[in-house]
């Protein structure tokens, strides 16, 4: 098995854990994220189509961060024509990394230098120094606490918003 393969597969684990629901389909239309569609607040993934497997996770946050009432209305670009959704990024941001030390993958397979605007190598910058921007988010939408524990990122509470 490659590399990718078996991240995707970790991946797939964690998100079938937490609640998140994976099918894997033949995308015929172009999506927003490359491989990827947001659809009632599940993901469908097209392997054939999807360029880094850890947009996965990212893709996931977005799910994870939203109310529940209103996760299975997203759909595709979950920010597009939703200005209350353009702050989530900060705690999706966070919970994604948070996902990463979770699984035991690597941050630099979500924060790759294609991704995030080229702020990818910062982000790793700030998350090396246990600087973690959208942690207040996260402990306002109640998936965390204001806290850090020795040498790492604050114990996720809940990796669903409640």
């Amino acid at each position: 098995m490659n590399t990718s393969a078996f991240i995707l597969d970790q991946i797939y684990a964690f998100l079938a854990e937490i609640g998140i629901p994976v099918s894997e389909t033949t995308l015929s239309q172009s999506t927003f994220v490359p491989g990827i569609l947001i659809d009632q607040g599940r993901l469908l993934v097209d392997p054939a189509k999807l360029l880094y497997p850890g947009n996965l996770l990212h893709e996931a946050g977005h799910i994870a961060v939203t109310l529940p009432a209103e996760r299975w209305s997203l759909y595709e670009d979950v920010t597009l024509g939703r200005p209350d959704k353009q702050g989530d990024e900060l705690a999706v941001i966070l919970w994604t990394y948070a996902a990463c030390q979770q699984i035991g993958i690597p941050a630099a397979v979500v924060f790759h230098p294609a991704g995030y605007k080229g702020d990818s190598e910062w982000l790793l910058g700030l998350f090396a120094q246990e600087t973690y921007v959208g942690l207040p988010l996260l402990v306002w939408m109640g998936m965390t606490l204001d806290q850090t524990v020795a040498g790492g990122f604050p114990q996720m509470t809940s990796w669903l918003r409640p």
